[in-house]
């Protein structure tokens, strides 16, 4: 490489429906499979590299599953003389030569050489959204298929499938709820969150005389990792538990067994209700303010880059993608001055960034945290809704 061609990693979120992909990762040399990650680099290859630019993703998701927001990082070397894409840049030129309309990048940020998008993620978090009440394929608005997991019935114990969710928390062997295939070296992983609540949003494409019929749920979850389908058998076992096929003392049972061929266990729930929602990475902490610097020069003794939007460099405790509403902690943010993204065209989602001074329950973080926010505007479609449709092993 010549010394004055410079090869800039960055972070990119993204967001993607995954209907029509063969999940997230790169699909090689088949002709009717194709992975989010194709398209992906395909737009890279506009960016005219020296060296091809690869993405290596933080998170894969299955055929069917969506992001509302997944992580990968790339390295793009230009040719000798030619200083790196700015973030803004690069974000711009990969969303104008994206081929497939159900994918956007979100944002991207310049990261120091040696990050990691798999590696380096603290947090991720898995949100499943289910639907009482739909008796036939039919009677879901057509808007939200392939979307939710519709059930037949018209309700759910949230109750018991509360208390069943607690036995899930904490760290444990979970290769009871590991599918065959996972590329794990150990089962053993550490549930933090698991929360079931009715979706407060519902769905704006239900009809008035089908609101009181159909009833939106949200299962959430969070780790550092998940093994393979981890999150989508421990959800049908949870629904099995609200429709009172499972007493909630059962899944401890069933969990201590670390049988994966059990009858509950063994079952998946669909890919197309599943979203994966976020992805956290622990902040680097910031030796200068400059704006010139860069997190490639930000390094010194016991010191790493800064994880942060380019105009500002905000240091960070830790970085993700939100959808509306949600905050990295359980205390109200504090919005501070920071720039915003100008919002997107055409109606499309903004994305800003937020510096909030909050702590975790248990401690105060020595930096605040940052949190860039996916805001909807009132007119533009969701992201995402929900839908029956056949169940298959992805």
């Amino acid at each position: 490489m010549s010394a004055s061609s410079v090869r800039a990693r960055y972070l990119v979120y993204f967001q993607y429906l995954g209907t029509d992909f063969n999940g997230v990762a790169a699909v090689r040399g088949a002709q009717h499979a194709i992975g989010v990650q194709n398209y992906l680099e395909e737009a890279a290859e506009r960016l005219n590299s020296v060296v091809p630019v690869k993405f290596t993703i933080s998170s894969r998701t299955d055929a069917g599953v969506h992001a509302l927001s997944n992580a990968a990082h790339l390295d793009v070397q230009r040719r000798s003389g030619r200083p790196p894409f700015s973030p803004e840049v690069l974000t711009q030129a990969l969303n104008t030569h994206l081929r497939h309309p159900a994918i956007r990048v979100l944002q991207a940020f310049r990261v120091p050489s040696h990050f990691h998008a798999r590696h380096a993620a603290t947090s991720r978090t898995y949100l499943y959204r289910l639907v009482t009440g739909c008796r036939r394929p039919d009677q879901l608005p057509v808007f939200e298929r392939n979307r939710c997991w519709a059930l037949r019935a018209d309700c759910l114990d949230v109750a018991a499938m509360r208390e069943a969710a607690q036995h899930l928390l904490g760290t444990h062997d979970f290769r009871a709820f590991q599918s065959a295939g996972s590329p794990a070296t150990s089962p053993v992983r550490t549930l933090r969150r698991a929360s079931v609540s009715p979706d407060p949003a519902s769905s704006p494409f239900v009809l008035p005389e089908e609101s009181r019929r159909l009833r939106f749920w949200s299962l959430e979850f969070e780790s550092q990792s998940f093994l393979y389908r981890q999150v989508r058998r421990m959800t049908s076992v949870l629904v099995a538990v609200g429709l009172g096929a499972l007493m909630p003392a059962q899944v401890k049972v069933i969990l201590e067994s670390q049988d994966p061929l059990g009858r509950h266990q063994s079952r998946v729930a669909p890919a197309h209700g599943l979203f994966l929602k976020a992805v956290l990475y622990e902040g680097f902490e910031s030796t200068a303010r400059r704006s010139q610097v860069t997190p490639d020069t930000q390094q010194g003794q016991g010191s790493r880059g800064t994880l942060g939007p380019a105009a500002g460099r905000c240091p960070a405790l830790y970085t993700t993608v939100h959808h509306t509403g949600t905050t990295a902690g359980p205390t109200p943010p504090v919005s501070l001055d920071l720039p915003q993204v100008p919002a997107c065209p055409g109606g499309l989602p903004e994305v800003g960034c937020r510096r909030q001074a909050q702590a975790p329950e248990s401690e105060t973080p020595k930096q605040p945290v940052v949190v860039f926010t996916v805001n909807q505007h009132p007119r533009s479609t969701p992201p995402f809704s929900w839908e029956p449709r056949s169940r298959n092993k992805r």
